[in-house]
């Protein structure tokens, strides 16, 4: 039975403390990635809309994000 376990203090705050360093480190990946490229993201997807790029650039972000995710679920 699932009961209400989640709800216990440790175990809320615990599972928020994770889902902000997830965020941060992915934000800092992002920025990182954003960095590497010899053009600005944000200009090329949304003023020049590259459809291309936003595909590679979503494609990016999810593989960043479930690194991140089995990094923190171990």
């Amino acid at each position: 039975m699932m009961g209400i376990e989640w709800l216990k203090p440790g175990i809320f705050f615990g599972s928020m403390l994770y889902a902000v360093i997830g965020v941060v480190i992915f934000w800092i990946c992002f920025v990182i990635v954003d960095k590497l490229t010899p053009y600005k993201l944000w200009e090329e997807i949304v003023e020049k809309k590259n459809v291309a790029l936003a595909i590679v650039v979503g494609a990016t972000a999810l593989a960043i994000g479930q690194i991140v995710a089995a990094a923190i679920h171990g």
